[in-house]
């Protein structure tokens, strides 16, 4: 009759697979703490294979795989580790929510904090060529991020948010710089008719 996974326990780290864990269950039961302790080495060298480390910190990689060597083990691996056995209570609880700079105050979130502070740098430039040539850029953006929650964007929408989130700073006659029309592409029409035939 086959097994299936469905009906074998559940893993814990799904990513190291069942071989794996097969192996930390094993090591659990040797009974030789030497031993146990070297079934416990040979495990975290099959870890590293599986997953190399492709970071330049080699000693967090490391502790990395033998905490996650405990974390299979349910906390019971009791062996000669060169890090202290990571512990349940590290996992409880959740983090601190990360604080997201300027997205309380934004005007307009379809534009983003980076379009907002490269308007900002525009607006304290002093009138010329590479002012007006930033200002056209970031338009043209604009007008790609706008048109994406609106396909009948117009420029004149365009300049009057630019206008708002400058402060009055940058001010754009009608007409003066047209933008690129960023429409959404038509899908590809299929061609009917009869397949060729093969000679």
């Amino acid at each position: 009759m086959l097994t299936y996974t469905n009906h074998l326990k559940k893993l814990t780290l799904p990513e190291y697979g069942r071989n794996i864990q097969n192996m930390v269950d094993h090591c659990l039961t040797i009974e030789d703490r030497a031993e146990r302790t070297a079934c416990a080495q040979t495990i975290v060298r099959a870890m590293m294979a599986l997953f190399p480390n492709n970071t330049s910190d080699r000693e967090a990689y490391r502790r990395k795989l033998w905490d996650h060597l405990y974390i299979m083990s349910d906390y019971k691996l009791d062996v000669d580790a060169p890090f202290a056995p990571v512990q349940p209570d590290a996992f409880e609880g959740r983090p601190d929510p990360l604080p997201i700079p300027g997205r309380s105050n934004m005007a307009f979130r379809h534009y983003g904090t980076m379009t907002e502070g490269l308007i900002g740098k525009a607006a304290e430039m002093s009138e010329g060529p590479e002012r007006t040539e930033l200002v056209y850029l970031i338009a043209c953006q604009m007008k790609k991020q706008r048109c994406a929650i609106d396909r009948e964007t117009d420029d004149e929408r365009i300049f009057n948010d630019l206008h708002y989130l400058s402060k009055g700073v940058i001010n754009v006659p009608r007409g003066a710089m047209p933008l690129p029309d960023y429409k959404a592409m038509a899908a590809p029409q299929q061609t009917a008719g009869k397949k060729k035939k093969r000679k």
